[in-house]
C-alpha cells in the first residue's frame, strides 16, 4: 500500500437479542455469521451501505442494553432471496468481545451522543456510528 493511500472504514451498530436470537458469544463461537432478519426499510438501507472491512459494534438489546463487542463486515451486502419479506444480508466475523461493556444509560448520559440513532430511535436494529460517537465508545470499552 502506498503512503498516500487512504483506507476509509465505516462504523455501524447492530442489535442482537442474546436471550432469543444471537449473542456476541455465539458469534465468537461461530467465528462468522450471516447477519439477517432485518426488515425495517431504514435498517435495510444501512446494510446496503456496508462495505467489506467496515467495523460493527454488537449491541445486546432487551435486558442488557449494552455494547458488548466488535465484528467486521466480510462480504458485500446482498438481497436475501431466502426471505419472503424484503431484507438484505451480509456476512460478519467476530473481532472481539469487550471485557468492559458500554451501557445505553452511559451512552445517553453524554450529550455527544444526543443525535446518535441509538438514542433517538431505540427500535432501529442497524445504524451508522458517527465518528464522535465512535471515539466516545472506544474510550469506554476494553
Amino acid at each position: 500500500m502506498h503512503a498516500d493511500t487512504i483506507v476509509s472504514m465505516n462504523y455501524w451498530l447492530v442489535k442482537a437479542d442474546p436471550d432469543t436470537d444471537y449473542s456476541i458469544d455465539d458469534l465468537k463461537r461461530d467465528g462468522s455469521t450471516l447477519w439477517d432478519g432485518v426488515h425495517n426499510f431504514q435498517a435495510i438501507g444501512f446494510i446496503k451501505q456496508w462495505e467489506v472491512g467496515d467495523h460493527v459494534y454488537v449491541y445486546h438489546s432487551q435486558k442488557e442494553k449494552q455494547i458488548v463487542g466488535l465484528a467486521e463486515v466480510i462480504s458485500e451486502p446482498r438481497k436475501n432471496e431466502d426471505d419472503p419479506r424484503t431484507s438484505w444480508v451480509a456476512d460478519i466475523k467476530f473481532v472481539k468481545k469487550y471485557i468492559k461493556t458500554l451501557s445505553l444509560a452511559d451512552i445517553k448520559a453524554d450529550s455527544v451522543n444526543d443525535e446518535f440513532l441509538l438514542v433517538r430511535n431505540g427500535r432501529l436494529s442497524v445504524m451508522p456510528v458517527p465518528d464522535e460517537v465512535r471515539h466516545f465508545i472506544e474510550s469506554r470499552v476494553a
